[in-house]
C-alpha cells in the first residue's frame, strides 16, 4: 500500500510539472526582443489540404512566449487548426509584465484583462496575438501540441487564406496592429521549435 501511495505521489508530481497542462516559469525580463517578421508574397503556390485550398499571403516568422494555449475539436476550423496559441513578444514576453495580466482563450479568441496596466494598453494589443496554427505535417502538429504556457517558441510559415468548395473561407490578419474580430493570424506552420 505504501509503495502504491509513493507511486501515486510521484505520478502526480510528474503530471503537474511535465504533463500537457504544465507551465514554464522564466525569470523576469524581455525574452524576445524582436517583433514578428512578415513579407508579402508576390506569387505563391496554393496548397491542397484535405478538402481545403490554402493560399499563402505573406511569409511569416517569429520568436515568442506562449501566453496561453487552447485545443479545439469542434467546428470547421478544427479540421485545419487543432490548437491556438496566444503569443507575446517584446514587453509581452516579460514575466514581470505578464504576471500582472490575466490571460485566457475561448471560442478561438484570446482575452486579457488587468486591474493596473503594467505597460500601455496599446503595447499589450500590438505585442501579443492569438494565432490559429495549421500544422504542415504530423511532426509539427506534435511539437505545437507539446508547447507549454510560458515557453519560448520559434515558428516559420505563411499567413494564409483557406477556402472550401462550398464558399466557406478563413482569412488571416496581415497586421499586428488590429484588435477584435478578424484580428487573429491564420498561420500555415512549416517550422516549429521549442526554445525554452
Amino acid at each position: 500500500m505504501r509503495r502504491l501511495l509513493i507511486f501515486a505521489v510521484v505520478m502526480l508530481f510528474c503530471w503537474k510539472y511535465f504533463g500537457p497542462e504544465a507551465t514554464v516559469q522564466l525569470t523576469p525580463g524581455v525574452k524576445v526582443s524582436d517583433a514578428p517578421i512578415q513579407k508579402k508574397l508576390i506569387r505563391a503556390d496554393k496548397i491542397k489540404f484535405d478538402d481545403y485550398l490554402i493560399t499563402p499571403l505573406a511569409s511569416f516568422e517569429l520568436k515568442a512566449k506562449v501566453l496561453a494555449k487552447e485545443g479545439y475539436s469542434l467546428g470547421r476550423e478544427s479540421d485545419l487548426s487543432p490548437v491556438d496559441l496566444a503569443l507575446g513578444w517584446q514587453k509581452m514576453s516579460d514575466e514581470s509584465v505578464i504576471n500582472k495580466i490575466e490571460i485566457s482563450q475561448s471560442g478561438r479568441w484570446y482575452h486579457w484583462r488587468t486591474n493596473a496596466f503594467p505597460i500601455p494598453r496599446r503595447e499589450i494589443e500590438t505585442q501579443s496575438a492569438n494565432m490559429h496554427l495549421i500544422p504542415a505535417n504530423d511532426m509539427i502538429e506534435t511539437l505545437i501540441e507539446s508547447a507549454k504556457v510560458g515557453q519560448i517558441i520559434a515558428m516559420t510559415g505563411s499567413l494564409v487564406r483557406v477556402d472550401a468548395n462550398d464558399g466557406w473561407h478563413w482569412l488571416s490578419s496581415l497586421t499586428r496592429e488590429d484588435t477584435g474580430n478578424h484580428a487573429c493570424e491564420v498561420v500555415y506552420v512549416t517550422g516549429f521549435e521549442l526554445i525554452h
